[in-house]
């Protein structure tokens, strides 16, 4: 048998299939559209898509600096120094000495135990809202009867004997207070 033969075996074969189709009454219909893929032939597109994709990341140049701020990002060494000068200047004891009282207590008229009470309690609250100095006025002791000043004297103990209270003076001025005012330096909280 050579390659006619089997070439014509194979026309009448599919001639015979023809005929019975017609004779049957059954059309065979396809309802899918012309050119339209098979789900085969989709799946083998999806997967050769997604081949591609995956080339295509690997296949990408990552610029090494880029990578490297990726991995560990910036820093912002002009924000560093300036906080750290901040921090610096807020320790540094001559801008403490120079700079406002953040908050007052006037002691004016009060006894001793009355006057020390509130005080003490005053120290707290400003250390606890993290105050760095402070401004106690207890006047001069022009209006006192007897020999010295009782609140000044007092007050000059409080700082002595608290560990809360740092460096003390008086207001150069006398519009602050002059002798009948202390400012304090507080001392940072241990909690905090």
């Amino acid at each position: 048998m050579d390659m006619n033969d089997i070439l014509n075996q194979w026309d009448s074969m599919k001639a015979k299939e023809v005929n019975k189709q017609k004779q049957s009454g059954k059309n065979q219909v396809s309802h899918k559209k012309a050119n339209a893929p098979t789900k085969e032939e989709k799946a083998l597109l999806e997967e050769q898509n997604f081949e591609n994709q995956i080339k295509k990341e690997n296949s990408k140049q990552i610029n090494p600096i880029e990578m490297w701020l990726r991995r560990y990002g910036t820093v912002d060494k002009d924000k560093l120094a300036t906080e750290t000068e901040q921090r610096n200047q807020q320790t540094d004891r001559g801008f403490l000495i120079s700079m406002n009282p953040e908050a007052r207590i006037d002691l004016h008229g009060l006894h001793q135990d009355e006057a020390y009470e509130r005080l003490s309690n005053f120290i707290t609250e400003c250390q606890k809202k993290g105050l760095k100095k402070v401004l106690i006025i207890h006047g001069k002791g022009i209006h006192t009867t007897g020999t010295d000043p009782v609140l000044g004297e007092m007050v000059r103990r409080f700082i002595e004997s608290d560990d809360r209270c740092g460096m003390s003076g008086h207001p150069k001025t006398k519009n602050e207070g002059g002798n009948g005012a202390t400012w304090v330096i507080l001392k940072k909280n241990a909690c905090n």
